[in-house]
């Protein structure tokens, strides 16, 4: 029987997500930096939360462009201590708001002050939401087994840069890596942070070994993987999702074209 394993786009082995959150005025800074390093972000955003400190939702949509925006409560609750059905609103007229900015649908999620349940997180999917981050660092490279409770690798202030040296020293891989990072933006101003910051950029920017995803591109990648069907004899595997898809086959990288029956 042949060694198969699920990779990345276009074969690659290694994926990076950033996730930050509040939409703070210092995500402009933050996303020019991120832009011209090639690499994408996940921004939780606070739609009832604005004045002089916070980005306009008149500048969401071109600020993040090229990004993905998640929803993070309305006005930023703690989850866990509101009733239930209050909470479901903070979501849900959350996403309201910021779709209607941005005109695109709003899937993702981080909870205010990494606040979860049972009750929380199972509530989510009835309103839109695929996928939820908490605030737990794993200091792992895996992809979540809960997306409603997606553990980061990283803080941006909890050894970041020993983590990316690990990160991209990794070789020989034969299963797929995913280095997510979170934090706010407004962190940055202390601790010399920006400067450590661009330091992170120039060493994980612009690789040709890396996929650099938004936490929304990653979930929809893994659910089309997820999917595939195989035959009894793995000899054929049909993806029935509307994007390609890539398989490890002892020690190929096969493409896997949406709605087609591949040989392998």
């Amino acid at each position: 029987m042949k060694l198969i394993y699920p990779i990345l786009p276009y074969g690659w082995f290694k994926a990076l997500t950033l996730s930050f959150d509040d939409g703070r005025v210092q995500d402009r800074r933050l996303v020019t930096l991120l832009n011209r390093c090639g690499i994408k972000a996940t921004f939780n955003l606070n739609s009832g939360e604005q004045g002089e400190n916070r980005i306009p939702l008149c500048e969401y949509a071109a600020l993040y462009a090229g990004h993905e925006i998640a929803a993070h409560g309305v006005r930023h609750p703690g989850m866990t201590a509101a009733p239930l059905p209050l909470a479901a609103q903070q979501v849900l007229e959350d996403r309201r708001a910021l779709e209607h900015h941005t005109q695109a649908p709003v899937r993702g999620f981080a909870y205010p002050y990494g606040e979860v349940n049972a009750a929380v997180a199972a509530m989510l999917p009835a309103l839109g939401i695929r996928y939820a981050r908490t605030v737990a660092d794993t200091g792992k490279f895996n992809f979540p087994q809960d997306w409603l409770r997606w553990d980061p690798t990283c803080h941006i202030f909890n050894h970041l840069l020993e983590y990316v040296q690990r990160f991209v020293e990794r070789a020989n891989l034969h299963k797929p890596l995913l280095l997510y990072v979170w934090g706010h933006s407004w962190e940055l101003n202390s601790n010399d942070g920006w400067t450590m910051m661009e330091k992170f950029c120039k060493q994980v920017g612009g690789r040709d070994d890396i996929w650099y995803a938004t936490n929304i591109a990653i979930y929809d990648y893994m659910q089309a993987v997820s999917q595939l069907e195989f035959t009894a004899d793995a000899d054929r595997v049909y993806n029935r999702s509307a994007g390609d898809c890539w398989l490890y086959v002892d020690g190929a990288t096969v493409r896997l074209p949406a709605g087609e029956i591949t040989a392998l």
